[in-house]
């Protein structure tokens, strides 16, 4: 990864590194929470947004798991990592935001995959 070049940026960097960790925690509780609240033989919108609660809490506990390591990774590798915990989070958020109930779900989605952006930005 490019180091940085300052404490202050050094700090902003671990800031936003740990910001979208516990993001991306928070995100996968409340994904999994929710598609287990939802009923398992409801109708296919209802085992859509079931499906994609479940593939949300994956990929953010993936993504978490990816940004507590402690060795060097390759910056593309995160890079594509936070890609796809943002867009997945995003397409949870949306499912989530028309289904009673998940509004909340869908903040916290959508929380995370601006914890994401941001973590991106600071690798630039």
């Amino acid at each position: 990864m490019t180091s940085p070049t300052s404490p202050q940026q050094l700090y902003r960097f671990l800031e936003d590194r740990f910001e979208c960790a516990q993001a991306c925690t928070e995100c996968a509780r409340a994904c999994a929470v929710r598609a287990g609240l939802l009923d398992p033989v409801g109708s296919p919108r209802q085992d859509r947004v079931r499906r994609l609660g479940i593939m949300c809490a994956e990929v953010c506990d993936s993504t978490c798991r990816m940004l507590s390591e402690q060795d060097r990774q390759d910056e593309e590798g995160v890079r594509i990592q936070l890609e796809w915990c943002r867009s997945v989070c995003l397409d949870c958020a949306d499912a989530f935001a028309g289904h009673p109930g998940a509004e909340s779900t869908a903040g916290v989605c959508r929380a995370c995959a601006e914890a994401c952006t941001g973590f991106i930005a600071a690798l630039n």
